[in-house]
C-alpha cells in the first residue's frame, strides 16, 4: 500500500521567509532575486512559478525530487542565515506561498510564490541602506545589488529601494532594516553603556563627519553656482 502525505486546505495562503539575492536586469527595466543555494543561476520574479532545476518535465515539487521553491516558516531562522559571510548582502523576504506545496518541519517547498516583502539589511560600512548598489556579481542579463548607504556608492549603478519596489512590481515593498551601529537612544539610557558601546557610537559619529565634511570640501571647489573656482 502507497501511503499518502495528509492533504491540507488552508483558508488563507501561508506565509514563508526566505533570503535572496536582489538583481537587476542588464537593462536596468526589470527587478528579480535569486536564490543562495538551489537554483540559485536562474533569477525570479515578485511573482513566480517553480520548474525542476534538473530539467525533469515533472511539475514542481516532487516528492521524488528536490526541486521547487523553498522557504521556512520562522522569520529568526531566515534571519540566521543572514549571519553568514556569504549572505551578508543577501536579503531577507517574506512570501505568499501559492499553489501545490509540501509542508516540513521547519518549512515548505512549494510550486509558485508571491514576494511580499523585501527588507535590505545595512550597508557594508553598518550604515542603513538607502539604495542597492552594483555587487560586482550577476548571472547571464542580470547584475546582482547590494545594500548601499549614500557615503558609499562612490560613482556605482544603484537604484533606490523605492525604484526597485517599482521595478518589481506586483504591489512589491522594500524596506530597510536596521543599521549595524544603532543609535544610542535604541541602545538603552547611557548608564547602561560600556566602554566598546561608547567607543563604537564615538566612530560611527566621526566616519558620519568625515563624509558630510569631504562633501562640503567638494561643493566649496564647484563654488557658488555650481562652477568650479579658479
Amino acid at each position: 500500500m502507497r501511503l499518502r502525505l495528509p492533504e491540507e486546505r488552508p483558508t488563507e495562503p501561508p506565509t514563508g521567509y526566505k533570503i535572496a539575492h536582489p538583481m537587476l536586469s542588464q537593462d536596468g527595466t526589470r527587478a528579480a532575486f535569486t536564490g543562495v543555494s538551489l537554483g540559485g543561476a536562474l533569477p525570479y520574479g515578485v511573482v513566480a512559478d517553480a520548474s525542476c532545476v534538473y530539467g525533469l518535465r515533472h511539475r514542481a515539487p516532487s516528492r521524488r525530487c528536490d526541486c521547487g521553491f523553498h522557504c521556512v516558516h520562522d522569520r529568526t531562522v531566515a534571519e540566521a542565515l543572514l549571519c553568514t559571510a556569504g549572505h551578508r548582502a543577501a536579503v531577507l523576504l517574506e512570501i505568499t506561498v501559492l499553489g501545490r506545496y509540501i509542508r516540513f518541519e521547519r518549512g515548505f517547498r512549494y510550486a509558485r510564490q508571491r514576494v511580499r516583502t523585501a527588507t535590505v539589511g545595512p550597508c557594508a560600512c553598518g550604515t542603513v541602506a538607502t539604495a542597492l548598489a552594483d555587487a560586482g556579481w550577476g548571472r547571464p542579463g542580470w547584475k546582482a545589488l547590494a545594500p548601499a548607504c549614500a557615503g558609499c556608492l562612490r560613482g556605482r549603478m544603484f537604484v533606490s529601494l523605492a525604484g526597485f519596489a517599482r521595478l518589481g512590481g506586483e504591489g512589491l515593498r522594500v524596506a530597510a532594516g536596521k543599521g549595524a551601529a544603532v543609535a544610542v537612544a535604541e541602545l538603552g539610557g547611557a548608564e547602561d553603556l560600556g566602554v566598546p558601546e561608547l567607543a563604537a557610537e564615538a566612530a560611527l559619529l566621526q566616519a558620519r563627519l568625515d563624509w558630510f565634511q569631504a562633501q562640503l570640501a567638494r561643493l566649496g571647489e564647484r563654488g557658488p553656482d555650481g562652477g568650479r573656482k579658479g
